[in-house]
């Protein structure tokens, strides 16, 4: 185990004080927003600020009715929190690894719960995936964002991006799969041999299909989520 004196180890770890885009990696595992302006990030993932920002939960109805109703169906829903105003902030999701994306235009979907933040006007919509409800608890909404702006979603340990062709469809588990590109639409199938393989039983039965062109994201953890309670 390494060594430090208190003026090597804050030489180490302390945050990089050259650089200022709108979304930086202070860590692979801490993500520091340049603000001036306004950001959306996960609820609860504040860990740390400097300057003039304000916090506040999204409002139930700030995005209309449409999201409103589906995140009160999708149980956990994408629970946001929105950050105004001048300064840096930290954010991080359980120390799980950061992946930025920049989008020019294009779509990517991202599982609810693996979205940590992304910046204003980029569009966004809740979907629900109501064929997997009866097979599994939890993890059962996702965010489709496109537009022009960055977007920062989180992984357990490195994610693989597998590329999805007509002749060759990917499959995964629902708790591995993070994101895909936003012009795939998953199918849902059932595999009932696999329930004798695996421990948990109902979840690897349930498979994500991947059909078309396009990319998938998974990460080598699968993640049980938790459904909010009425």
């Amino acid at each position: 185990m390494s060594k430090y004196s208190i003026k090597e180890f804050v030489q180490e770890t302390k945050q990089e004080e050259s650089s200022r885009d709108f979304f930086e990696l202070e860590t692979d595992r801490i993500l520091e927003v340049n603000l001036n302006g306004k950001v959306w990030a996960k609820a609860g993932s504040m860990i740390s600020y400097e300057g003039n920002i304000k916090f506040e939960r999204e409002g139930m109805m700030e995005h209309g009715l449409g999201r409103f109703v589906k995140k009160a169906l999708s149980g956990e829903g994408a629970q946001l929190m929105k950050a105004n105003g001048q300064g840096r902030l930290y954010v991080a999701d359980q120390g799980k690894k950061i992946t930025v994306l920049d989008l020019e235009g294009e779509s990517v979907f991202i599982n609810g719960n693996d979205l940590l933040a992304f910046q204003d006007g980029l569009e966004w919509d809740i979907k629900l995936m109501r064929k997997v409800a009866g097979m599994m608890a939890g993890g059962l909404f996702n965010v489709r964002l496109e537009g022009q702006g960055l977007v920062a979603f989180t992984s357990h340990y490195e994610p693989l991006t597998l590329l999805v062709t007509p002749d060759r469809p990917v499959f995964t588990d629902p708790n591995a799969t993070v994101a895909w590109s936003g012009n795939l639409e998953p199918e849902f199938v059932t595999d009932v041999q696999l329930k004798s393989l695996f421990g948990r039983g109902s979840g690897e039965s349930v498979q994500m299909k991947f059909s078309g062109n396009g990319f998938v994201v998974v990460q080598p953890f699968e993640e049980i989520y938790q459904t909010q309670q009425s």
